[in-house]
């Protein structure tokens, strides 16, 4: 008895020890955003009326809250994982379709020579190569109201690959079923593919090059996405296309940082759709806690009248590292019957111009 007593205490601590070492070589971090404010915009409707809302959407950042984690495997290999959900503060309901980690899902393996290999509903290669030259970003009054798919580039059922080379990083993914959400949205969703006979719906590639400095980068993307049966943003055949090539770059002299770049979509179906959208944009901390941006985005659709032209300009006050105020004006002119809102999930009579402002605070976690 007293033997088989030692032996069970030595194997306790044996594998108490174990799990101690697995624990040091391991971590898990849980971080959010709760970004929300309110907003007045005028125009909303063809009878030129305005209202007063809260962000449904966006303000700076959208909100999230996340887990990240990894393990360090040896020899300079670690796996890790991803996952992301997005909400909406002034109602409480869930983001990207009322999925639970709508943002990120994925895990995936790292390796100091060879890369990232990442599987999961992730972000893809339009994405991370825009995150230096667009100076709004995902806000509210960003380039994402000049194309609804830019804050929605992620991929469902998606295999991706990332190395960085000194100071070059190229990247990839390809997805076998890029939308799996029936809820809608910009992003043509309901494209779930993975169909059998039909090898090409719902595919999605994505590819990436970019070069950065400490003080200047340049970064060139492409985006295809396939259409499926019953998939939404008219991409209703396999035989449909979405087509996205991404050319910008950045540069910092001083404290001032510019950015600017181009992106060029060939929408291919029964009749085809082109536009270039073109964006330049500056940002400049007037003090350690007062920082000023502005940015101007013009959407050139091609052999046609309607075009729009977005400017903003925004500040943001750091109360702490975590917590921020923001104001932001942003004004909006559309040429022809165009109709694009000057604020992200609006509406404007087609042909409006539009104005908003509004004013918010951001904390992070």
């Amino acid at each position: 008895m007293k033997k088989s007593l030692s032996a069970a205490v030595c194997t306790g601590l044996f594998l108490g020890a174990a799990s101690a070492a697995a624990v040091a070589q391991s971590s898990v971090t849980i971080y959010g955003i709760i970004d929300t404010g309110v907003e007045y915009l005028n125009h909303t409707n063809a009878a030129g009326q305005g209202k007063l809302r809260t962000l449904p959407l966006t303000g700076l950042l959208p909100s999230r809250i996340g887990f990240r984690g990894t393990e360090e495997l040896g020899g300079g290999l670690r796996a890790f994982f991803n996952l992301e959900s997005g909400f909406v503060p002034t109602t409480g309901g869930m983001g990207q379709g009322n999925r639970l980690f709508g943002r990120q899902s994925n895990v995936g393996l790292a390796d100091s020579v060879w890369g990232t290999v990442t599987l999961g509903r992730q972000y893809n290669m339009t994405a991370i190569s825009m995150i230096n030259a667009d100076i709004m970003g995902p806000a509210n009054h960003g380039l994402s109201n000049m194309d609804s798919y830019l804050p929605n580039t992620r991929s469902d059922n998606a295999l991706g690959y990332m190395n960085k080379i000194g100071n070059t990083t190229v990247g990839a993914t390809y997805s076998f079923g890029r939308d799996t959400s029936t809820a809608g949205g910009p992003a043509a969703t309901s494209c779930a593919g993975e169909t059998a006979g039909d090898f090409q719906a719902c595919k999605q590639w994505t590819a990436l090059v970019k070069y950065d400095t400490a003080t200047w980068g340049v970064a060139t993307a492409y985006d295809t996405l396939r259409g499926g049966p019953g998939a939404g943003n008219l991409l209703t055949s396999s035989n449909y296309k979405d087509n996205r090539a991404s050319f910008n770059g950045w540069f910092k002299v001083g404290d001032l940082k510019l950015g600017g770049g181009l992106i060029a979509r060939h929408l291919q179906r029964a009749v085809d759709i082109n536009y270039n959208l073109w964006y330049l944009g500056a940002s400049y901390p007037l003090s350690p806690a007062l920082q000023i941006e502005g940015q101007v985005a013009h959407l050139d659709t091609r052999n046609s009248p309607d075009d729009s032209t977005l400017g903003t300009a925004r500040a943001i006050y750091y109360l702490s590292k975590r917590t921020s105020l923001y104001a932001s004006y942003a004004y909006i002119k559309n040429r022809g019957n165009a109709a694009i809102a000057v604020s992200s999930g609006s509406t404007v009579g087609a042909g409006q111009n539009q104005s908003s402002v509004m004013a918010g605070i951001r904390h992070t976690f």
